[in-house]
């Protein structure tokens, strides 16, 4: 399973929040069958990676769909093919390395 985090940002538009954009973003998420965690800069999303590049395409396109004319995405991809891994499994492996100095 890969994992992605990414950060979409319409510019150019009449003002400096973005929260009804994100509002948006989330909107699309919400349609499709992928787990994914709001963050307060950036969404990260997990699953196969092909269904993860749609995914994204989506996302990038929501801005323009809501009146945006320029838009910026950045995008991070994990994607581990020697165990399997998703955000939680992350989060653990540094819980436990943190348990470890103890």
């Amino acid at each position: 399973m890969a994992i992605a985090e990414i950060t979409v940002v319409p510019i150019g538009t009449s003002s400096t929040s973005l929260s009804e954009y994100v509002a948006h973003l989330q909107k699309v998420l919400d349609n499709q069958p992928l787990h994914y965690e709001l963050t307060p800069m950036s969404t990260i999303i997990e699953g196969p990676l092909d269904q993860l590049m749609e995914v994204i395409l989506k996302l990038h396109e929501s801005p323009f769909e809501n009146g945006a004319q320029r838009v910026s995405t950045s995008i991070k991809l994990d994607d581990r093919r020697d165990k399997a891994a998703s955000m939680q499994q992350k989060l653990q492996s540094v819980a436990d390395k943190l348990e470890q100095l103890q």
